[in-house]
């Protein structure tokens, strides 16, 4: 058979490669090239966000998206699918001007979960709940977020039309929802 390596015996207990196939011991490699390379590739874990980013889940699944702009990073996720793609949000720049803004791709997709919130005494923590039709999060430098640097949250998508998030943000001033309905 040209383009097969057959390999009964050793630790493997068997090993059998033919050209994009992968065998191992009677279990059939079902994961694509890209799909590997998506997961295993690390020399790519951080992503610059800039001042506008359009994520894609063969480019930014798994990876850490960093909020970098003095100016304001503005995120937009892809459509949900219930892929399970995860995307970790990191403010690495504190903003200085304008908002860190999260946002989906459609007017069909909704954020949904619960982001926890330092306020002005440090002492309390609170938490922010996504509303029903909410799809934008943003951190405005006071109120909705401070958008300084380690305030992270994740976003996952976990079924057609619905990203779940959690996070831990500090805020100032009078503390406001970070979520809200934009797209």
């Amino acid at each position: 058979m040209p383009n097969t390596i057959t390999r009964g015996k050793g630790i493997f207990g068997g090993l059998f490669v033919k050209a994009g196939e992968l065998d191992i011991g009677g279990t059939k490699l079902l994961s694509t090239a890209a799909e590997l390379n998506r997961a295993t590739d690390v020399s790519t874990r951080l992503i610059a966000a800039g001042a506008t980013l359009t994520l894609t889940v063969a480019a930014h699944d798994g990876k850490t998206i960093l909020l970098d702009t003095a100016a304001g990073s503005i995120v937009t996720l892809p459509a949900s699918s219930g892929s399970g793609a995860r995307f970790y949000f990191k403010i690495s720049v504190t903003a200085t001007t304008n908002s860190h803004i999260i946002k989906v791709a459609n007017a069909t997709d909704i954020i949904q979960g619960v982001v926890f919130a330092l306020g002005d005494d440090a002492a309390a923590l609170s938490g922010w709940e996504a509303g029903a039709t909410d799809d934008t999060i943003t951190f405005n430098r006071t109120t909705t977020g401070t958008a300084k640097i380690g305030h992270f949250v994740e976003l996952e998508d976990i079924v057609s039309g619905k990203w779940a998030v959690h996070g831990l943000i500090a805020q100032s001033g009078a503390e406001a929802s970070p979520f809200s309905a934009t797209v």
